[in-house]
């Protein structure tokens, strides 16, 4: 087995504007995915995401680079040459086919025969769960039942590389959960190297043995969901995935790995992530809202007062008023009177070890 399933080196892609020129929709793009590994590419709409799975697959000829499955380079090989497996947004099923015959599609190409063909199908049937489907047609199926079949359909050729692009954006949010899980489920099951386009950062790290963050074209961190979360390199990934609060601080102290930074008028002690941390350097400091507790305002010298609270449930989530920042806070709900209320001042304490340290500046 090759070392890495998929390689892709440096490739570019650009499109032509009316108003812009030439545009880069992906620009020098670069990424190993390991022989089974489920990787997703995520960011926001005209990030470079499904451009750049459309290269992998063979939709579009990148401008520059290369794309090796394996040894073997698939650069320039058309699609139908690639031995891929491809989920697309909108499910692609032939409508006048029935769903045996559209997961028979893929087989009939290849040459199999009637019976093998028969036993491949009623398999994949089983596999995603659609045993006894096999004369309806797409139209008499609700949107989750299509998307097995979709995927039915990609697997039963047993592809190489399995792509997924936005696949369950046309979904209502219970079923998008359910199906996420069914298709990381299968992956493992199948151990099918997987590359994923999302926009949906919750989607990604549910599915994701990790995930590249793609913006206007590059790729600017790549990493398994808790890196990414709490220890993104960039502004961007920090604000992109989950919720945030960034703020501006400037080092104390420098004490091994760890360095002592002023903010909000307190010192905290944070994990260095730095390359040469310095002291007097301006640095941004990444909270996540649930790294901050909220306490009895006599317990801590940091106070601040709550603006907002929102029941979320078994969670509360709170804007609090301290002065110069406003801060989102997240915290277990304790009931109604243990809880704090608009306009009560609060103490704040922080879980140092989950706070994240960029330079100041970073791109």
């Amino acid at each position: 087995m090759a070392a890495v399933a998929v390689h892709v080196e440096s490739i570019s892609k650009k499109f032509s504007h009316p108003v812009k020129g030439e545009v880069y929709a992906a620009r020098n793009v670069s990424l190993s995915v390991q022989p089974g590994e489920f990787l997703t590419l995520l960011g926001p709409s005209g990030c470079g995401k499904t451009t750049t799975l459309r290269m992998i697959a063979g939709f579009e000829k990148p401008d520059t680079g290369r794309i090796l499955f394996g040894d073997q380079e698939v650069t320039r090989l058309s699609a139908n040459r690639r031995n891929i497996g491809f989920v697309f947004q909108n499910y692609a099923l032939f409508p006048h086919l029935t769903v045996f015959e559209n997961i028979a599609y893929g087989l009939q190409v290849r040459g199999l025969s009637s019976q093998d063909i028969q036993r491949e199908v009623q398999a994949v049937l089983e596999l995603v769960g659609l045993p006894g489907f096999e004369r309806q047609f797409p139209a008499q199926m609700s949107g989750g039942e299509q998307q097995r079949v979709a995927v039915a359909r990609a697997i039963v050729i047993k592809p190489q590389v399995l792509l997924f692009d936005e696949p369950l954006s046309n979904l209502d949010a219970k079923l998008r959960i359910q199906m996420r899980t069914e298709i990381r489920q299968l992956q493992r099951r199948l151990s099918i190297t997987t590359i994923y386009v999302t926009h949906d950062q919750e989607e990604a790290m549910a599915v994701s043995d990790r995930i590249c963050v793609m913006n206007s074209g590059q790729i600017v961190q790549v990493g398994s969901a808790e890196d990414l979360y709490y220890r993104p390199q960039n502004p961007f990934v920090a604000q992109f995935i989950g919720r945030v609060n960034m703020l501006k601080g400037q080092i104390q102290g420098v004490q091994g790995d760890r360095i002592e930074v002023q903010v909000l008028g307190t010192t905290l002690s944070v994990p260095n992530a730095l390359r040469q941390a310095k002291v007097g350097q301006e640095v941004s400091l990444v909270l996540r809202p649930e790294s901050i507790q909220l306490v009895s305002p006599t317990a801590t010298a940091l106070r601040g007062k709550v603006l907002s609270r929102t029941f979320l449930g078994e969670k509360a989530e709170y804007l609090v008023d301290c002065q110069t920042e406003t801060l989102q806070v997240l915290n277990i709900d304790r009931g109604p009177k243990l809880t704090f209320k608009e306009g009560n001042e609060v103490g704040l304490q922080f879980v140092e070890d989950t706070i994240a340290v960029l330079e100041e500046g970073s791109p």
